[in-house]
């Protein structure tokens, strides 16, 4: 059986509007490849047509039910259980040496899957490889500049967490050798599968490739994004990732404040002007030792962060070994 070169995972939720167009867009962009590939559209318990138009596609009613596009696959089911989910039974099906993943509503136009499949055939060093429409080369069309702005904040923020190199985080736009992603033990739902995906790849010591990409804004339905929850899980990925980058912020400043304080209980003691009080001097020794404190909870989140990343390393190892006894045996 000959081997499928190119996977592509495409999640989907509520897109009835999209999908005859994204399903023609990435077919015209792969087609011209002359490899074997799959398509496979993930339906994350949408509640409008999507699913029965993608079923309209793959396998229309007709006296003979003739497949009118082989290379199309259909993961389905419900409820909705988000992003994170969705794109795990994805790559869960997919079979292709290489494993690209895009939003459904072509953000990121299509012939963005052509650059990054090529990317990896050319850079063999190169495991990930991610669009990036904040790197230079890449461009921003029409989104709205409040999303746009929260868009950049986050990544901002988040580069804490993560090698300073990296411009995009949270895009969707990726593409994976599949040894490098079958390797991982994914476990998020959410957006957030994003941030897994990409600090397990890097603790793994997996080398990440950003490309220039150019994102716009979604032409037809409505947007999935939530700020709210996005936001919150996005924090808390940072804190479990970085810890001592809360603990230290916190602390610093903390610490900084009581210095400040007693600098000034100090002037005012040699200058005569005011004799500190009592709770003054307190609130000092309160604001210095909190800091010490805090500043202390960040080394021991750093131990326990390490000790976590290790557990996941030795983890990977015993898969490894496990599949490689299991395929022997067979």
């Amino acid at each position: 059986m000959e081997k499928i070169e190119l996977s592509i995972v495409v999640p989907m939720y509520n897109e009835e509007d999209n999908v005859a167009e994204t399903h023609r867009k990435i077919h015209e962009a792969i087609d011209p490849l002359n490899i074997k590939w799959e398509l496979i559209f993930v339906n994350d318990g949408s509640i409008d047509n999507t699913l029965s138009v993608v079923q309209e596609i793959a396998e229309p009613e007709r006296p003979v039910r003739e497949q009118t596009d082989p290379v199309l696959k259909i993961v389905s089911y419900v409820p909705n259980r988000g992003r994170g989910y969705a794109l795990r039974q994805g790559f869960n099906a997919a079979n292709g040496e290489y494993i690209l993943s895009i939003d459904f509503d072509l953000s990121y136009d299509a012939d963005h899957l052509v650059r990054m499949y090529q990317y990896l055939k050319e850079h063999p060093e190169a495991d990930v490889v991610l669009g990036s429409a904040y790197m230079k080369g890449g461009k921003v069309i029409g989104v709205p500049k409040f999303r746009l702005f929260i868009s950049k904040l986050g990544n901002l923020m988040l580069r804490l967490a993560f090698p300073w190199h990296i411009h995009t985080i949270t895009c969707v736009l990726r593409g994976y050798k599949k040894e490098v992603l079958k390797s991982l033990v994914l476990v998020a739902d959410g957006k957030e599968i994003h941030l897994e995906t990409l600090s397990k790849i890097l603790d793994l010591g997996y080398k990440v490739a950003e490309i220039p990409a150019t994102l716009t804004a979604r032409q037809k339905g409505s947007s999935k994004f939530k700020f709210k929850k996005t936001s919150l899980t996005h924090l808390a990925f940072l804190f479990f990732e970085k810890p001592f980058v809360v603990f230290g912020i916190f602390g610093t400043l903390l610490l900084i404040a009581g210095i400040v304080t007693g600098l000034f209980i100090t002037y005012l003691r040699f200058t005569g002007h005011l004799t500190p009080s009592r709770p003054l001097i307190f609130l000092t020794i309160i604001l210095i030792l909190s800091g010490i404190q805090l500043l202390s909870f960040g080394l021991i989140a750093i131990l326990l962060r390490e000790q976590r990343r290790e557990m996941y390393r030795l983890q990977q190892i015993q898969n490894k070994l496990s599949n490689y006894l299991i395929s022997n045996n067979q």
